[in-house]
């Protein structure tokens, strides 16, 4: 995987494997612009939300082995994605750190917190009452946002409030992630070096 990063707040990446080809940009100072081609229709319906909500610019061309199911295509992206996140904050001066949302999709409502700690975690909470929304499985949101958050080096949690439809949590988990990543990555004016005690994140 190479990456490049071309600009203070923008990252490029590719990354070339015997099962996936993915080409990525982020642009964390954007301003909601999606460019989303990955093959799998309802995955791109949720990466446009990330880019629409969180107010980034994000351009992924992905190709793979969807033949076989979706599963290596969607986990790739998540690695690629947080590893332009971590690629794009940088050495974190100035940064707010912490982000939380909780966007209502109708009965559904997910609250997702996170911290860029250079710490991974993830707690995916997000208990979908089906196995399948149209043909993607939603086991792969769990394996999405757990390669996002070992790749960005965040602590990331996804918790499921309310819902019965499970495009209805998978849409809102979505545009919290957004929001949740817009607040964490936002610079405040008002912190100096990097947001820690400790000195370094």
């Amino acid at each position: 995987m190479s990456e490049q990063q071309t600009g203070p707040r923008v990252a490029s990446i590719k990354r070339d494997t015997k099962e996936t080809q993915i080409e990525l940009t982020l642009n964390l100072d954007g301003c909601g612009d999606a460019q989303i081609d990955t093959g799998v229709g309802f995955f791109d319906h949720m990466l446009t939300h990330i880019a629409r909500h969180g107010l980034f610019d994000l351009t992924v061309k992905a190709t793979g082995d969807i033949h076989v199911d979706f599963h290596h295509l969607v986990e790739d992206v998540g690695i690629v994605l947080g590893s332009a996140i971590a690629a794009a904050i940088g050495d974190k001066r100035g940064l707010v750190r912490y982000g939380m949302a909780g966007c209502p999709m109708d009965e559904a409502l997910v609250l997702v917190a996170i911290d860029l700690s250079g710490r991974p975690w993830c707690r995916c909470e997000l208990e979908m009452p089906t196995q399948k929304i149209g043909d993607f499985d939603t086991e792969l949101l769990h394996e999405f946002f757990v390669a996002v958050a070992n790749n960005a080096a965040m602590a990331l949690h996804l918790v499921r409030q309310s819902g019965i439809n499970s495009h209805h949590i998978a849409e809102g988990a979505f545009k919290s992630f957004a929001r949740a990543l817009d607040a964490a990555t936002t610079l405040d004016p008002r912190v100096t070096g990097v947001p820690s005690t400790k000195g370094t994140l």
